[in-house]
């Protein structure tokens, strides 16, 4: 018998909620998709692999941090557009 979309996302939820009720380091289970997100921002800004480690992070920190403030106006012009 095959489940409906919403039964599938019923059972789905279920299961994370199980998960991260036993799961003992929320940030240890999590570390490895952020890891691998920052390291995208990385390969952006040195896609050959040329630059110093030390020099490619800090590079790195840029589109990282510009991401987040266009993910915040965005947030911010939503939030204004259903205010008004």
């Amino acid at each position: 018998m095959s489940l409906s979309p919403q039964e599938r996302t019923l059972r789905a939820s279920v299961a994370v909620h199980t998960m991260w009720a036993n799961c003992d380091d929320w940030s240890a289970r999590t570390q490895p998709g952020r890891d691998a997100f920052r390291a995208s921002f990385e390969t952006k800004v040195d896609p050959e692999g040329r630059l110093d480690p030390s020099e490619r992070s800090k590079r790195a920190d840029q589109p990282y941090k510009a991401h987040f403030k266009k993910m915040a106006l965005a947030k911010s012009k939503k939030t204004r557009g259903a205010a008004g």
